[in-house]
């Protein structure tokens, strides 16, 4: 049958099994567990083991953090136990966060080179994607791109990169908040942390953003791009959007104190 991750999936940095339960009983088609989760990726298993379909996806294991056999024995370890439920996302990276950085693109075709060896299947994993040559990878040498911190804009141009066929699984913020100011406080409070990252503000340039938009802790034009705010049926349509610009499947991120409710609303619009 192969890994099916339905149209509307789930970002967090960590899940509670209870969570993950309620979260396939909503009708979402996959997790995405952030955060670089450990190579032994029992955080993975534990969350498997307490759903019946629902798939886990990582968003994404660090390839200078876990090496790439360790990686390999954890899939096939997850994959004998849940077969077609698990999604091995993997990625590069931060410049800023790894002292290990160098060669990224290299460093990530021997790691898949490694994974290849190691039994995990070209479907069964993804690659952190935001430029045009690591898209392109990922269409070659994996299912497909997960794009982080981006607009349905960078997923129209994503899709013509990797053409019909290989995934397209961005990432979008969500704020589940009628009041444009606190909804952008709220946004703003996450989005800033990434403008202190290359790989993103270069990536947020070519989209048309300006020093401007990056200088301190964001516009409010960016801030609304990157972290939708408003009710359940405004969110539901600029979600729509990356669907409509060629994604195959949206993890949202809700941002907020206590998210399950925004999970809940977004479920009875999206699923």
């Amino acid at each position: 049958m192969g890994i099916e991750l339905g149209r509307i999936g789930i970002w967090r940095h960590e899940f509670t099994p209870e969570l993950a339960v309620e979260l396939e009983k909503l009708g979402y088609g996959a997790l995405w567990v952030g955060a670089s989760p450990s190579g032994d990726l029992e955080a993975v298993e534990r969350l498997l083991d307490a759903t019946e379909r629902i798939v886990l996806a990582t968003g994404i294991v660090n390839i200078w953090k876990d090496d790439a056999e360790t990686v390999s024995a954890s899939y096939r370890r997850i994959a004998a136990k849940h077969p077609d439920r698990f999604l091995l996302g993997i990625g590069a990276g931060h410049r800023e966060h790894t002292q290990e950085f160098t060669k990224p693109y290299a460093a990530l075709v021997d790691y898949l080179d490694v994974l290849d060896k190691g039994g995990v299947p070209v479907e069964a994993r993804a690659l952190a994607a935001l430029g045009p040559k690591v898209v392109k990878l990922a269409g070659d040498r994996s299912a497909g791109a997960h794009p982080y911190l981006t607009t349905p804009e960078h997923t129209r141009q994503a899709r013509e990169i990797l053409g019909e066929g290989p995934l397209l699984a961005p990432e979008h913020k969500v704020v589940l908040e009628t009041d444009p100011v606190k909804g952008r406080e709220i946004g703003r409070a996450t989005v800033k942390f990434y403008l202190g990252l290359a790989n993103y503000t270069a990536n947020l340039r070519k989209l048309g953003f300006t020093d401007e938009d990056l200088a301190g802790e964001g516009s409010d034009r960016l801030v609304d791009a990157l972290a939708l705010h408003g009710d359940a049926g405004t969110i539901a349509a600029g979600i729509r959007a990356h669907l409509d610009a060629g994604a195959d499947h949206v993890t949202v991120q809700v941002l907020g104190e206590d998210p399950l409710p925004g999970y809940r609303a977004l479920a009875e619009v999206l699923l």
